[in-house]
């Protein structure tokens, strides 16, 4: 005869909440531009691998190789463009996005998942005291991390005052209370 647990309850012995990582601390924040920044990379890298494959074809059926210099040069940089220009500036301009940042309370540290060029999750390990924010606003960079930028969108942040931590906002004070008291 096997019991049954339907209807009841079963707790996990486990301490740790959902968003815990063993390594790097607990989640603080997630990208929801992760699977599309992915799925953009990955269509890129893919088209660009089509191209490659398909350019001795195409040279040969189209007969591009008898027409004016002009015409090659012009053809080959379209297709050059397409083929490698277009994934580097993705890579370029999607590099810094963070997908999870992990927070260590003991350490102070933060762990950066960004994803690197061959699509693969980058781990960055920080601390708060390496956190600059640009003086001009950039597109693509909201802080640096030591010398790389990353980019977080702060109304993803579960709980405010992990992003007031990792941009030093609750250190810094503008006012205070002492100041006003006087």
């Amino acid at each position: 005869q096997v019991a049954s647990f339907q209807g009841v309850a079963v707790r996990s012995l486990s301490t740790s909440s959902p968003h815990d990582h063993p390594e790097h601390g607990r989640l603080v924040y997630k990208g929801n531009l992760a699977k599309t920044v992915l799925g953009v990379k990955f269509f890129s890298y893919s088209t660009s691998i089509f191209n490659l494959f398909m350019m001795p074809y195409i040279m040969l059926k189209s007969g591009i190789g008898v027409e004016s210099l002009l015409v090659q040069a012009a053809f080959y940089g379209l297709i050059g463009i397409f083929t490698f220009v277009t994934p580097v500036t993705l890579h370029i301009l999607t590099k810094g996005y963070v997908i999870r940042l992990y927070y260590k309370d003991e350490a102070d540290t933060y762990t950066a998942i960004t994803y690197n060029a061959i699509l693969a999750e980058k781990v960055t390990v920080f601390h708060q005291k390496d956190v600059k924010i640009p003086d001009i606003t950039k597109m693509f960079t909201t802080f640096y991390a030591k010398t790389k930028s990353m980019l977080v969108n702060p109304t993803l942040f579960p709980n405010p005052q992990d992003y007031n931590h990792l941009m030093g906002y609750d250190k810094s004070s503008f006012f205070k209370f002492e100041d006003l008291e006087e």
